[in-house]
């Protein structure tokens, strides 16, 4: 029993997410966007934690009950999916015909990159880009680039899904795993820091988001070649 109750709180933990996400899609549809950030924000926070909580408790042995991947995989869809894509559509980020290739490409191919087998590598990095859309939609919010720029980068991430190139687990790949997290963590801090302040960055912190958004999307990558080499 004292086993069993960390287990089925730790699945209840995750459930949460569904709350942030639906707080994420009342402030989307109301246009709020810094909102939006914020509560997307918290379930990413959640996604951080459940995991690791998941394996000290041993849920899979422990609260066999609830499938607690299935479970994270329909709450991942909805707030790294779904909720950014109804947000490219919505903000004006992106001219209306753009918004629509950019988000039917994102909601078609994560659902099928969500259903495949092997999503990780041998280094618990993610094989192929990992949809992790609330990131990058949310970053376009706040640097706002010319769309020369920006509907290619979603296409090629959208292509990159099903690619064999890595993209790193900032808490699980082991490979520099300290710089990774601490480069999600100050991620977090300005894209907080942007939306509590309507997305607004001054030029250094704007420099810093571009430069660890870069880190992030390419470290594994560079590790896959040092490996291969």
């Amino acid at each position: 029993m004292r086993a069993k109750t960390p287990a089925m709180l730790t699945h209840f933990l995750t459930a949460t997410g569904a709350l942030f996400a639906l707080g994420a899609l009342l402030s989307a549809a109301d246009g709020n966007w810094p909102n939006m950030t914020l509560w997307l924000l918290g379930a990413l926070f959640v996604d951080g934690i459940d995991g690791p909580l998941a394996r000290h408790f041993k849920v899979k042995e422990n609260a066999p009950q609830i499938d607690g991947q299935l479970l994270d995989l329909i709450i991942d869809y909805l707030t790294y999916v779904f909720i950014p894509a109804f947000a490219l559509m919505r903000s004006g980020l992106l001219p209306e015909g753009a918004a629509w290739i950019a988000a039917g490409a994102i909601t078609f191919s994560s659902a099928l990159y969500f259903a495949r087998d092997g999503m990780k590598t041998a280094s618990q990095s993610f094989r192929g880009f990992p949809a992790c859309w609330n990131m990058v939609v949310i970053t376009l919010l706040t640097l706002t680039p010319p769309l020369i720029i920006s509907l290619p980068l979603i296409l090629i991430l959208t292509v990159a899904m099903f690619l064999n190139v890595e993209f790193v687990h900032p808490v699980r790949t082991q490979q520099w795993r300290m710089i990774s997290l601490g480069a999600m963590i100050l991620w977090c801090v300005l894209i907080g820091w942007a939306a509590w302040q309507y997305f607004y960055l001054p030029l250094f912190a704007q420099v810093a988001l571009s430069i660890i958004s870069v880190y992030l999307l390419g470290v594994s990558a560079v590790q896959q070649l040092l490996r291969r080499g």
